[in-house]
């Protein structure tokens, strides 16, 4: 079952259960899903689709940690309940130890020394690690490892 698929299913389900608060956020992702592919002219598959549900949780991260900033705990626990939701989407999500050892592989594969040679490294990292872990902690962690 492809990740579209199995996002209708879920939409469907919400429906039946009457789960208004998940059947939200499915919605609002599928609707995503189908702007990009009209947009685009695709029909997107499981790497895409998976693509724009990260660019969901992103811009939810970013959404809760301004509320935080601006005190609405209350609005920013709304953007994590979503983002629970988003989550259950994702591939199993990789440990400290994993992204650590794929970082030091695709800068030695790389050549990298310095951060002139950022882009390349994330270049590799990117399709590896793509929807298992959370890409600005790995650039960042890339990028303290080529100025250190």
């Amino acid at each position: 079952m492809s990740l579209k698929e199995r996002l209708n299913d879920d939409v469907k389900q919400a429906m039946r259960s009457g789960d208004k608060s998940r059947l939200k956020i499915l919605r609002m992702i599928t609707a995503a899903v189908k702007q990009r592919e009209i947009d685009e002219r695709i029909e997107l598959d499981d790497a895409q689709t998976l693509a724009v549900i990260e660019k969901q949780i992103k811009q939810r991260r970013e959404s809760a940690e301004t509320y935080r900033e601006g005190n609405r705990p209350e609005l920013a626990e709304v953007e994590e309940s979503e983002i629970a939701v988003l989550e259950d989407y994702l591939p199993e999500q990789l440990s400290e130890e994993e992204i650590h050892a794929a970082v030091d592989d695709a800068i030695a594969e790389s050549g990298a020394s310095d951060m002139s040679g950022m882009g390349q490294v994330m270049g590799l990292l990117k399709p590896r690690l793509q929807g298992r872990a959370d890409m600005a902690r790995v650039s960042g962690l890339v990028r303290s490892r080529l100025s250190a």
